[in-house]
């Protein structure tokens, strides 16, 4: 009787759990569409290494214009192609979705770096506020750009100066605004130049070491592909042993000067801020955080900048009509002074209109950083599982024919007196990204890459080695985390005379 009983309370149970699976998974909503992804592999050979941000837009096309779901190995990520996708991910459903997708050897126990800086930082917490505050406070803020303009208008002299003694020779134009940039960031952050345009200085070697740190971030990592590795292994391809080795010869840089301003703070408790070290050390961040954050803004500071002003010198070259129209603004704004004024930059709305349109053809992050799920949600009637990896593909939105005539066209004219900014709010383009995760560092880059490329057009004429046809400049693209031009523009700069137009 007993096992009679026993036996249909079991059947009962069984029976129970059946109906409730039967029914949710015919009401669970469904994943985003998408191609069909191989064993093991997933979808990796349909993405491949060189162009993903293009490859997944080709795949959009097919399998899911505004969200698509495919596998990195066995790992789900789900892909936004579309404004009203974008605007769902990065407005709507931000809370949900603001988390940070973090590579496996970044989390590492003891990782000097996670959940640190704000490229790593997993969650918007608390902590993550705090940095935002610092940052907004101490450089970013408009009443911070507005002291800096001084700086930045004597670094891009010092630039213009040095290209006068170069008159006649071949120069990487990214080698250039690199030392530009590095020195800008080398004043805001520590208050000192780190090296001259000969490469020398106390940060001789940081471009060599920012650009290996930034190339490892975005080694393809077996432990993401496959989250079981993770268990077995902390480390499985000894990246964050790399990281660190780059880390280290990075801080050492600037080990000193944070303890200088230790030793003062404590002397000197009451006084004020001058740059960014001092912000941090009042506001009682360790060095460990300091360090970690030194290394973001520098890495991410330099990069970006970098990469948008060569891209956007090299359209201009390639458009020959776009440069004439904008040198004849520059000089009707300027006249015949010798130096463009960050002043002058609301008065050249052609300026403003190529800058914008080199960010559309190549924005530095097509894909910005990678989002998180921190809780399943629905988007867009799909089901997005917690953790799941979410990208925005901002170049296949900023390239798509059915929202922009002529799309893989440079054409400033699309912007002039269009109400499109870059501040996060137009979905068609965002390559600053929006939301709680948009780029902290979109004010600067917004006032030195123009004034950079104004100083450029103004100041000189820029010839191509061997008499090369501007046409023939290559566009090629190399992406880790930052999409730079794969072969390294170079000219020949030439001075104009004063009032030449």
């Amino acid at each position: 009787m007993i096992d009679y009983i026993f036996t249909s309370i079991l059947v009962s149970l069984v029976f129970v759990i059946m109906l409730k699976y039967l029914y949710s998974s015919k009401t669970k909503l469904p994943l985003p569409p998408g191609p069909f992804p191989l064993p093991l592999v997933g979808n990796l050979f349909q993405v491949g290494r060189k162009r993903p941000h293009a490859a997944l837009a080709k795949l959009a096309q097919s399998h899911g214009r505004d969200l698509m779901s495919i596998r990195f190995g066995t790992r789900l990520v789900v892909v936004a192609s579309s404004p009203n996708a974008a605007s769902e991910v990065l407005k709507t459903h931000d809370r949900m979705l603001s988390g940070r997708f973090v590579s496996h050897p970044i989390r590492v126990k003891g990782s000097l770096l996670h959940n640190v800086s704000t490229a790593f930082l997993e969650e918007c917490d608390d902590n993550w506020k705090s940095v935002r505050t610092v940052y907004r406070g101490a450089l970013f803020s408009t009443k911070a750009l507005e002291s800096q303009v001084s700086l930045r208008e004597k670094k891009v002299k010092e630039m213009m100066q040095h290209l006068v003694t170069k008159q006649g020779k071949v120069i990487s134009i990214k080698g250039v605004v690199f030392v530009t940039a590095l020195n800008i960031l080398g004043n805001l952050l520590l208050s000192i130049d780190l090296i001259d345009f000969e490469g020398k200085g106390v940060g001789e070697e940081l471009r060599e070491y920012l650009r290996k740190f930034t190339a490892a971030g975005g080694i393809l990592e077996l432990a993401d592909l496959y989250p079981i590795l993770g268990v077995c292994s902390s480390d499985v391809q000894g990246t964050y042993k790399k990281l660190m080795g780059l880390f280290d010869k990075l801080c050492a840089v600037w080990a000193g000067i944070i303890q200088d301003r230790r030793n003062k703070s404590e002397n000197q408790p009451s006084a004020d801020a001058v740059d960014f070290i001092d912000a941090l050390v009042k506001n009682g961040f360790s060095d460990k955080h300091i360090n970690a954050l030194l290394v973001e803004m520098f890495g991410a500071g330099t990069e970006s900048t970098t990469a948008t002003s060569e891209w956007m010198l090299v359209e201009l070259l390639r458009n020959q009509q776009a440069l004439q129209k904008l040198r004849h603004e520059i000089a009707g704004v300027v006249g015949g002074k010798d130096f463009v004024k960050e002043s002058d930059l609301s008065t050249l709305p052609y300026l403003d209109a190529c800058f914008k349109e080199t960010l559309r053809l190549h924005p530095p992050g097509p894909l910005l950083l990678p989002h998180r799920a921190v809780q399943t949600c629905e988007v867009m009637g799909y089901r997005i599982p917690k953790d799941t990896q979410v990208l925005v593909n901002m170049w296949a939105i900023a390239r798509d024919p059915k929202i922009w005539d002529d799309a893989s066209s440079f054409k400033p004219e699309r912007f002039i007196n269009a109400k499109i900014d870059h501040k996060g709010r137009n979905f068609e383009y965002i390559p600053f990204g929006s939301g709680r995760r948009i780029c902290a560092g979109e004010p600067l880059a917004s006032r030195f890459i123009p004034l950079a490329v104004a100083s450029f057009i103004h100041k000189f004429d820029w010839i191509l080695p061997n008499d090369m046809d501007p046409a023939h400049i290559s566009m090629d693209e190399i992406l880790d985390i930052t999409m730079f031009k794969k072969d390294p523009l170079l000219v020949i700069p030439k001075l104009r005379k004063r009032g030449e137009d």
